[in-house]
């Protein structure tokens, strides 16, 4: 068999050494300023010195990150969801003018426009098995690190019982002690003011970790953060009513860590399935993006029944996620953790997330009685960062397994925009649904009137209405919900109307609106680029040798098993992926394609490998070493005004001399309508 050109090409990359990426973390926290932590160090694909391994099961992971605790052999058993960085150093202890990597609780905070002075008085439970010999100790550390105020036992901030409630701990393991940790600090970083209760279980078996949910609740929690999760069984409905059925109790659970597909007990009706984003900041009026973590879990429950404030229809029974939270381990969060390990590490996966919603529950006050929490946020859907791109898997492109407008299963209805959409809204629980009034059609130039409609279960409510991504030339009444205007652009848009009452509660609909241009619509809608996955070998693609790659070669496919995988060599080398596209007359057309992109250049201003795309003669954009991300990323780009013309869609990659730079394409569309 003849070997991946890459791979004969081995010996001339530059790959990172292991001193190259401790420099790399060094200089991230050098660059931090005083008391702020620095940006987790990027994850790739590429090891030091050595080949593109065989894709594991945790590919998804990356080559720099692993898993706290063991994942589950048997059913009825539940692995924490941990995930720790590997390539960062770990020191103890505080030290001065050196902020810990990884996001602290001024990061969060600022992230999620959280009142860190909120939350006294609420007690949040952490709920995890075996024992953690110093949990309160580093628990100590990592508060005074942050200048939050100190949480002990002595204050009475603090307490650790056993699963039935006693003072004698279970056996120690240090997997489940880094869980603790971090479960403890993101619950100190969300809520500062909120007291702990820690409640460890005897072992991570279903009935132990959930006669550990009941005692927290029997001693008065009100919010019980789970970050664990083990393979589905016909015995949930069962272990539902059990564990997890305590309402006026808001109980988040982790939606595991191995891409798309659903674990217990996120999948239990009565719980906030909490999923996972990358977190990063940018030049927005937030201040922060985010985008679907491919590692969160999501999709159809095979046991569980759907609650009744779920509408989606993809699946019958629960789906999962509710909400979300960063868990991507590149975009990861500071923790503190001394059982066995060293000191400060950065940690990801959704058992960060989940303890940070628990967090904001508390900060939202208590939950009303007789209530489910993981109703709340489904009638306050406008107070929440919608995540509307990425993806943790296969499913057909569906909303199970993508970030799209409105509700999708990696992110649920999205990430917290302060905490209304975590609060219970007093005694009413307001209820508002807008009807959907179907996709839309209309032309350039000719007016439209649509008249959106919306009701309160509350009488009296006046409802304020707005719009996203309505067609160029339209807008809304925010009185009235009437959408009106003349379209001035062809095209197809993905339309999300809300409607908000005076107590917040909010409704939304979401439809597709196409504009067709002038003469009639398009005389041959749909995708135009065959292949577009590289599902079925090269053709009819043109490709230099070794660019269409599997799964298993050292990347990963977004979708399927196959991608284009462009440069990546460590020497001087140009790759080229091209087809020849027909675009029809009278069409609106859209280019989209994901794309990943790592490297091993440390420069953060200079631009030494580089991919070009191209439609016909128009350079549509140009990207570079300056431009690498932890996973995919959606790109579109509009590309209408070659509409009647046959054009050559090209990617051109080139690499300079030395210190590869992979340009990784995947799931390529050209879409006219």
């Amino acid at each position: 068999m003849t070997p991946h050109p890459r791979l004969a090409a081995l010996t001339r990359r530059a790959g990172l050494t292991v001193m190259a990426a401790l420099a790399l973390a060094a200089g991230s926290l050098a660059s931090a300023a005083p008391g702020q932590a620095a940006a987790p160090a990027a994850v790739h694909a590429s090891a030091a010195g050595t080949a593109r391994a065989p894709r594991s099961v945790d590919s998804h992971l990356g080559a720099a990150v692993r898993r706290a605790c063991a994942v589950p052999t048997r059913a009825g058993r539940m692995a924490c969801l941990s995930l720790v960085r590997t390539d960062i150093a770990s020191y103890k202890g505080i030290r001065a003018n050196l902020a810990p990597s990884g996001y602290g609780p001024t990061d969060l905070q600022s992230a999620y426009a959280l009142p860190s002075s909120q939350g006294s008085g609420q007690t949040v439970a952490i709920v995890d098995a075996y024992d953690d010999p110093n949990a309160e100790s580093d628990l100590a550390t990592y508060r005074s690190q942050y200048g939050l105020p100190a949480c002990t036992t002595a204050n009475g901030c603090f307490k650790k019982v056993n699963q039935t409630g006693g003072s004698t701990p279970p056996s120690a393991d240090s997997g489940w002690a880094e869980e603790i940790s971090l479960d403890l600090d993101m619950v100190s970083a969300v809520c500062p003011n909120c007291h702990i209760l820690l409640v460890e279980a005897s072992q991570p078996s279903t009935s132990d970790l959930g006669t550990a949910v009941n005692t927290a609740v029997s001693l008065g929690a009100k919010y019980v953060s789970n970050s664990y999760g083990g393979s589905e069984d016909s015995s949930d409905p069962s272990s539902d009513s059990s564990y997890f059925n305590h309402p006026g109790v808001a109980i988040t659970v982790s939606s595991g860590d191995s891409g798309y597909g659903v674990e217990y007990p996120a999948a239990s009706q009565y719980v906030t399935a909490v999923g996972g984003t990358s977190l990063s900041r940018n030049s927005s009026t937030r201040g922060w993006g985010e985008t679907v973590w491919n590692g969160a879990g999501s999709g159809c429950s095979a046991y569980d029944s759907k609650p009744s404030w779920q509408k989606d229809t993809g699946c019958s029974r629960r789906t999962v996620a509710d909400v979300s939270a960063v868990a991507d381990p590149n975009t990861g969060v500071a923790v503190y953790d001394t059982y066995q390990v060293s000191g400060w590490q950065v940690f990801g996966g959704t058992s960060v997330s989940a303890p940070v919603i628990a967090g904001v529950y508390a900060l939202a006050g208590a939950p009303a009685s007789g209530t489910y929490p993981a109703s709340y946020p489904y009638a306050h859907t406008g107070s929440l960062n919608d995540v509307t791109s990425g993806s943790n898997g296969s499913c057909g492109g569906s909303y199970l397994c993508t970030g799209t407008s409105g509700y999708d299963g990696p992110t649920g209805l999205g990430t917290p925009n302060g905490t209304t959409a975590f609060a219970s809204g007093g005694s009413t629980g307001n209820t508002v649904t807008v009807t959907n009034p179907g996709n839309q059609t209309s032309t350039v130039g000719t007016a439209v009137s649509l008249q959106v409609h919306a009701t309160d279960s509350a009488p009296g409510q006046t409802l304020t209405y707005s719009a996203t991504g309505l067609p160029a030339g339209l807008s809304i009444n925010s009185g009235t919900g009437l959408i009106s205007g003349t379209p001035t652009t062809a095209g197809t848009s993905n339309v999300t109307v809300t409607a908000k009452d005076t107590t917040n509660a909010t409704g939304s609909a979401t439809f597709t609106w196409t504009v067709n241009p002038v003469g009639g619509g398009c005389s041959s809608p749909g995708n135009k680029v065959g292949n577009g996955g590289f599902e079925s070998g090269t053709a009819p693609w043109s490709a230099t040798a070794g660019v269409i790659s599997a799964n298993g070669s050292g990347e990963s496919a977004h979708s399927g098993t196959h991608f284009a995988w462009l440069d990546g060599y460590g020497t001087t080398h140009t790759d080229t992926l091209t087809q020849s596209v027909t675009i029809p007359a009278g069409c609106s057309a859209s280019l989209t394609f994901y794309l990943h992109i790592d490297t091993n250049e440390t420069t953060t201003g200079t631009a030494y490998d580089k991919l070009t795309v191209k439609a016909g003669g128009t350079t549509l954009a140009t990207y570079s070493n300056l431009n690498a991300n932890s996973g995919y990323v959606l790109k579109t780009f509009n590309v209408s005004s070659l509409a009647g013309q046959t054009i050559t869609l090209s990617f051109s990659g080139t690499e300079d001399s030395s210190l590869q730079t992979s340009f990784v394409v995947d799931d390529v569309a050209l879409n006219a309508s």
